[in-house]
């Protein structure tokens, strides 16, 4: 297998802080460009956000992006311009395709601090019609396909000595949401990321209770 670990230290600082939001960019993204980090196998973003009680982002535009959040803690407000309006709370899988277009707001409406890692992928194809969706409280064993990134998400809630087998995919993204595992030998935290190939064979063993982000991306 081989294994390009990239710590949380690591990401690019972006957000706003003084209006409440605080993110982490694991690839290149806005000011931070970087020609050698723009993206591994279909995925073009994996944005740690935090957002302090109402703040948020007000309405702005996508395209040409399958966009896929996941809620650590809190909850987060989504409207979109195609009459979609959710509450996404932990245990929820939500994705956006925003096709040939689509504007939204994403907001912490609550009294409570919000964190939520949000994932972008490229479509196979660009174009087409917009597509919401919302998942409630996703089984551990129940995979999430994003057909239009020929991309799955595998949610792993592992407990302490829990080991558990890592896809067999052209590309394998690694997303430590919670917890501490080790992957080959390399120890993992919250917000460390591994980004994979050659993973025939390959698994991951939780050190501590653990929750972990895992795509199986087949497009080479």
């Amino acid at each position: 297998m081989t294994t390009d670990v990239r710590r949380a230290a690591e990401r690019y600082q972006g957000g706003d802080p003084a209006a409440g939001i605080t993110t982490r960019h694991a690839f290149s993204f806005g000011p931070h460009y970087d020609p050698g980090n723009l993206r591994f196998g279909a995925l073009i973003a994996c944005n740690e956000e935090r957002l302090a009680p109402g703040a948020g982002f007000g309405e702005h535009p996508h395209s040409h992006t399958e966009i896929v959040t996941w809620v650590v803690e809190g909850e987060l407000t989504h409207r979109d311009s195609a009459g979609h309006e959710t509450v996404v709370r932990p245990g929820d899988v939500q994705h956006l395709s925003s096709a040939a277009g689509v504007r939204h707001v994403e907001r912490n409406d609550t009294d409570a601090p919000l964190t939520f890692v949000q994932m972008w992928l490229a479509p196979l194809q660009p174009g087409g019609d917009p597509r919401y969706e919302i998942v409630h409280g996703i089984a551990d064993a129940t995979p999430y396909a994003v057909p239009e990134a020929a991309a799955m998400l595998h949610v792993r809630r592992l407990t302490p000595g829990e080991r558990t087998a890592i896809p067999d995919a052209p590309h394998v993204y690694l997303h430590v949401v919670r917890g501490e595992v080790t992957l080959s030998e390399t120890h993992l935290t919250p917000g460390d990321a591994a980004r994979l190939t050659n993973t025939e064979d390959a698994e991951a063993v939780a050190v501590t209770a653990a929750e972990l982000l895992v795509w199986e991306m087949t497009a080479a």
